[in-house]
């Protein structure tokens, strides 16, 4: 296994472009299926939810890890780090069980709140997709201790992985009461 995750890391610009083109298909591919017919059990019922508290340990964990490098805590910005990708690849499970499971669910607000539903929902979808390669690129440039490298990355997977963690909550509260299950 440490020969497999040292490959990785060597190879890591390949990497972070096998996982991000996997998991973007993988999502594009289960948005186009057709939902579970019947009755969805209990539990998957219970994934939205489970999606939106993952969305906002990762938002914090990312919070906590950005005043930890701010104060120079390398090892402490590290861990919370660990903790966000932890978060974000348990979300990424359970995200990717449930829209297998479960048609998509219609908002049904409308005016303003319908227009600041989508725009939340579009940007959001968006940024997900982008954030997979920042996400990654980040993390083995931090691992490889590439300080300059990681620095320019980071500029831009901070914000917008903190924007697509908190968005992904908002969706969830604006979307949850039109859930039919």
């Amino acid at each position: 296994m440490k020969k497999v995750w040292e490959l990785l890391k060597k190879h890591h610009i390949r990497t972070v472009i096998v996982i991000t083109i996997v998991v973007n298909v993988l999502i594009v591919i289960l948005s186009a299926m057709p939902g579970y017919a019947g009755t969805l059990p209990v539990w998957v019922q219970g994934l939205p939810l489970l999606n939106a508290v993952l969305n906002s340990f990762t938002f914090m964990f990312l919070l906590c890890a950005l005043l930890a490098i701010l104060k120079r805590k390398i090892t402490l910005h590290q861990r919370f780090i660990y903790a966000a990708f932890s978060t974000t690849a348990v979300f990424l499970i359970s995200y990717v069980i449930f829209h297998f499971m479960a048609e998509s669910t219609p908002y049904g607000g409308d005016g303003l709140l319908a227009g600041i539903y989508y725009f939340i929902l579009i940007t959001h979808i968006i940024l997900a997709a982008v954030i997979v390669p920042l996400a990654l690129m980040s993390f083995f440039t931090g691992i490889k201790d590439m300080r300059a490298v990681h620095r320019k990355w980071v500029r831009w997977t901070m914000p917008l992985w903190l924007y697509v963690s908190f968005t992904g909550v908002v969706v969830y509260v604006m979307i949850s009461p039109y859930y039919s299950f």
